[in-house]
């Protein structure tokens, strides 16, 4: 029966079976591949390394008004990240939370920086990779969008230079952004640059946009602090492409010690506060996306809460009056989703605000003395960092050593950063010993 059927079957068709089983069978073995490769990448531990907490622009306003926010039309925005921790492999992050229009790249590169901060958007060629997402090069990011890359080979340095080239086609409001970058970014003359080893300026920048994050892998690695704050953890009154936030200061120091490396992602936002959203979502709001949600977290500094005292003290409006008993019960609440998550909290005392020129001098000093006095005392944290003694002009304790003020009486200048970045102890970070 087998030979009758055999010798009904013309050879073309014999043919045509052989080619489906060859392609049949070379699907069969490709599959287990990419579900072995996939398993792989899962079993990957990854950590932060670098993390820019990203915040909503402005409306734009009306005409005949122009727009603060720049809007990229069919150009190249390179940006440089300083990460913590280097890694054998490292992934971006790309965000389009607040956008009103999808996100259209056509391509997205990542390479280590040549040169430093005066050779402008230079890259190292031999280090430039092409950034895929589920194998694709070119990729759209919509509006509330979110996308996390496939693993990258690069093989990258601590505290490394990492430059990012999103070239963006049709137009894109940097509407998803951080506006407080303390960093040079560049934008191209039109066209794709995302691979090119420089190119002559045509806007600089100095916020980050559509950019949530890099992570690594890092064997050598035990877990990521992430720095949760305003604008003194987001390097305000910091030089320009300085990378002298306290949270790079405190980096390092954590890779000269010799200690088991621990990623550093500076969560500040400039002007933000625990109990409402004014500038960027309150800490309440973005604690998750910003902290617990962040790969390998496992300690936050907590410095949050010196901007809902001085624009909450002497309000016009009694209903915009934030009492102290407000304020900890929110600590209070960020304290036990940490808990929650297994990582560890530590409080960190608000800095010196003598000489600040806001509403309600006495009312003001009183909340953040009494706020301060809590962080040291409660027992509420794991730990205890304190800033404002690290600040503090031993002359008045309520106001900065002048060295240490940038000179508007509420920011640190370069050294206070630094200062602020001697006064933690880095046993707060050892690891935990293993249960047995």
């Amino acid at each position: 029966m087998n030979a009758e059927i055999a010798r009904l079957i013309s050879p073309h068709t014999t043919a045509r079976v052989s080619l489906l089983l060859l392609v049949l069978l070379a699907h069969l073995g490709a599959a287990p591949a990419a579900a072995q490769r996939r398993a792989l990448i899962a079993k990957e531990r990854w950590l932060g390394t670098w993390a820019p907490s990203l915040q909503a622009a402005a409306a734009p306003p009306t005409a005949p008004a122009i727009d603060p926010v720049y809007t990229v039309v069919n150009r190249t925005l390179r940006q440089v990240a300083r990460i913590s921790i280097g890694g054998t492999r490292v992934r971006l992050r790309l965000s389009n939370e607040y956008g009103d229009r999808p996100l259209i790249l056509r391509a997205v590169h990542i390479a280590r920086r040549t040169g430093g901060a005066a050779v402008g958007p230079a890259i190292d060629p031999a280090t430039d990779r092409v950034v895929t997402f589920d194998t694709r090069s070119a990729v759209v990011v919509r509006p509330g969008g979110y996308l996390v890359s496939d693993p990258i080979a690069l093989e990258l340095p601590d505290r490394a230079d990492v430059m990012i080239s999103l070239a963006i086609a049709d137009s894109a409001r940097t509407t998803t952004r951080h506006s407080l970058s303390v960093q040079t970014s560049w934008v191209s003359a039109p066209g794709d640059f995302a691979g090119a080893a420089t190119f002559t300026p045509d806007t600089i920048l100095t916020a980050w946009a559509f950019v949530a994050g890099l992570d690594v892998v890092n064997a050598r690695a035990s877990g990521v602090v992430v720095a949760f704050g305003n604008s003194i953890t987001d390097g305000y009154g910091a030089p320009v492409d300085s990378n002298a936030r306290w949270p790079d200061r405190l980096a390092e120091r954590m890779l000269v010690r010799g200690r088991p490396a621990l990623g550093i992602v500076n969560a500040g936002i400039s002007g933000n506060r625990v109990l409402s959203a004014v500038t960027g979502p309150s800490a309440l709001a973005r604690f998750d996306r910003d902290a617990l949600m962040i790969a390998g977290v496992t300690h936050i500094v907590m410095l949050e809460g010196i901007n809902d005292i001085t624009r909450g003290s002497g309000a016009a409006d009694p209903r915009n009056e934030v009492s102290l008993e407000e304020l900890i019960a929110g600590h209070r609440q960020l304290i036990a989703r940490a808990r929650e998550r297994g990582v560890r909290i530590y409080g960190a005392t608000l800095t010196p605000i003598g000489g600040l020129d806001r509403p309600a001098p006495e009312l003001r000093h009183a909340k953040h003395a009494a706020f301060n006095r809590w962080v040291r005392t409660s027992g509420e944290f794991d730990g205890v960092i304190d800033f404002e003694r690290a600040l503090w002009n031993p002359a008045d304790t309520t106001r900065m050593l002048p060295a240490y003020d940038v000179g508007d009486h509420l920011h640190p200048s370069a050294a206070g950063y630094a200062a602020m970045a001697r006064a933690v102890d880095l046993t707060l970070f050892r690891p935990r010993a293993r249960k047995e």
